[in-house]
């Protein structure tokens, strides 16, 4: 993923929650993930909004704010479609809302090196237009009554993240099979042990 001059990222983003708004709240977990402008620059890449070729070097830290922001407040709502509304609730839902009014960036179809057509913006894009394609993302989930069914929260120990069950059945348990999911076979696993050697 290319960035330019920018540092590797503190720690591997991760887009296994089913919605880049989703994947945004895991940013979160277990400590604040996107703490460096290069690490969101990573995260923007990582998650699609930008062609990887593109190296944001105009975002600055007032972008850092604006996605933590989006990220408390898409929380909020999707927390709130599990349990009970709240005023914040609504101060979220017209917050999220008016993030998504912004024009997104413009996708142009250009020529590549072997002759195909591969996709670029047509220019650096704002803070702004990022943002409202992750609350689009997040209205879109929210009015959506299949994938606001579809929406879990894991089950792992202290794991608050969220993410969309599109499993066969719907037997998902985990935001990640290899980390919450693993955490809780070996747990399972040691209590079984533990259990045998009191016997």
């Amino acid at each position: 993923m290319a960035l330019g001059t920018a540092s590797k990222p503190s720690y591997e983003p991760r887009f296994d929650a089913g919605r880049i708004c989703l994947d945004l709240l895991a940013t979160s977990h277990p400590v604040e993930r996107l703490d460096g402008v290069g690490t969101l620059r990573a995260w923007i890449a990582g998650a699609g909004l930008v062609p990887a070729v593109m190296h944001l070097a105009h975002a600055d830290e007032a972008w850092m704010t604006g996605f933590q922001e989006l990220r408390g407040q898409v929380g909020l709502l999707v927390r709130g479609m599990l349990t009970v509304e709240t005023p914040a609730y609504g101060r979220a839902l017209a917050r999220v809302n008016e993030v998504a009014r912004a024009a997104t960036p413009a996708p142009v179809a250009v020529r590549a090196e072997g002759g195909g057509l591969v996709r670029e913006l047509a220019g650096p894009p704002s803070c702004a237009a990022l943002l409202a394609l992750v609350a689009r993302d997040a209205v879109e989930l929210l009015t959506d009554p299949v994938a606001r069914a579809a929406v879990r929260e894991c089950e792992g120990d202290d794991c608050p993240l969220v993410y969309l069950d599109t499993s066969r059945g719907r037997r998902r348990r985990w935001c990640s099979s290899e980390a919450c999911g693993n955490r809780e076979r070996v747990a399972r696993h040691r209590r079984r042990t533990a259990a045998l050697t009191r016997t």
